[in-house]
């Protein structure tokens, strides 16, 4: 999520700031990256519950991946709405 912010990436709206306190950096994580970002806690599962585009079984919250050099290439899929 800070990545894409930093990056001014449109549809990232963060409006928490990363705190896992809402929905608004909502992503597809893209098949090829299946099984890599590791799994949604059950808080994250709640926030995603709430957001406004359909969950996906690839639905994450971006604030809670963690990039690491082997996630070097990630491809994320952004909702068309957010909020």
């Amino acid at each position: 999520m800070q990545t894409a912010i930093s990056a001014n990436v449109p549809g990232i709206v963060a409006e928490c700031g990363g705190s896992m306190a809402c929905a608004t950096c909502h992503v597809y994580v893209d098949d090829a990256w299946a099984g890599r970002t590791g799994t949604r806690s059950e808080s994250e599962e709640d926030m995603l519950d709430c957001a406004m585009a359909e969950m996906k079984d690839n639905s994450r919250l971006s604030c809670q991946l963690r990039l690491t050099e082997e996630m070097d290439g990630l491809v994320v899929h952004i909702p068309e709405e957010q909020f």
